[in-house]
């Protein structure tokens, strides 16, 4: 059979899968912290018909003739750029301005990181997400917060004492580095808790894992976990999320270059096809 035939094959197959790329990030777009993803495309092996020479004091050097065998799906890239930031006016919402990571302890103990801070105050007084993650920082003693320690479970305590006699909490704000500030029924004011975040060597590494979870991979390298402002992992703005950062004008422009990619390499199989067929008619 011809080459070419399986070159376009491999085109085709290609192409689809960008097609499925840019559905995702299409279907994403309102989704907040998500990333885009992008496609780059490899050639395969080529197929030596004839090897190179050097020069010699008499001849030129000739180059080899190679023939391509097609193309393949090399990479599929999080494009890990900051997103618009959409106030929403929830006080336990957040949205990370720079490079880090919301770190989530799990059900089953183990931890997730996520870039959207849709959070709310569930009836243990730990900050989850709607999937029911629970966002580690560190929980203060009498307005004194040691950021030193290892970060857990977050606490916001609905009572100034910690019991049910106490006054209850009113309301509470997340300053720019995390410090969670609640004011009580009595007029008691004080820093609570601080929000941990999340960096990592190479973000793109990390290993998408549903809900707006992403968990640490090979590639990306281990959370090293720090208070916001340190260590490069941004700062926060409360009462606002991250949204998507889908370009919608930059993933039409891709999508009708992957038709007409796919619309292409299906002409080469069908060109490929009506020679092979003329071969056929020799016999005639």
């Amino acid at each position: 059979m011809m080459r070419s035939m399986f070159a376009g094959v491999s085109g085709m197959k290609a192409h689809q899968q960008m097609m499925d790329v840019i559905g995702d990030n299409i279907a994403n777009i309102n989704s907040s912290g998500f990333k885009a993803s992008r496609v780059v495309f490899q050639d395969t092996l080529s197929q030596m018909m004839k090897d190179g020479s050097a020069s010699t004091a008499t001849a030129g050097a000739v180059n080899p003739e190679q023939v391509g065998l097609g193309v393949r799906l090399n990479a599929v890239d999080s494009v890990v750029t900051q997103g618009a930031i959409q106030t929403t006016g929830r006080p336990s919402d957040m949205a990370i301005q720079g490079n880090g990571y919301f770190p989530l302890t799990l059900a089953d103990g183990t931890s997730a990181y996520t870039r959207s801070g849709s959070f709310s105050l569930d009836a243990s007084s730990h900050l989850v997400d709607p999937a029911g993650g629970i966002l580690k920082g560190w929980s203060g003693t009498d307005g004194a917060i040691d950021t030193s320690a290892e970060p857990g479970p977050l606490t916001v305590p609905t009572t100034t004492d910690g019991t049910p006699e106490g006054s209850k909490l009113r309301s509470f704000s997340i300053a720019p580095d995390g410090t969670i500030n609640a004011v009580y029924a009595n007029g008691d004011s004080k820093a609570v808790a601080q929000v941990a975040l999340a960096s990592f060597d190479n973000p793109a590494g990390l290993v998408k894992a549903g809900d707006g979870r992403l968990r640490a991979g090979t590639a990306s390298g281990a959370a090293v976990l720090s208070a916001a402002g340190g260590n490069g992992a941004g700062t926060l703005a409360s009462g606002a999320l991250e949204m998507s950062n889908v370009d919608l004008a930059q993933e039409f422009t891709n999508m009708m270059i992957a038709q007409r990619g796919f619309q292409a390499n299906s002409k080469v199989i069908s060109t490929s096809d009506e020679l092979l067929q003329e071969l056929v008619n020799l016999k005639r």
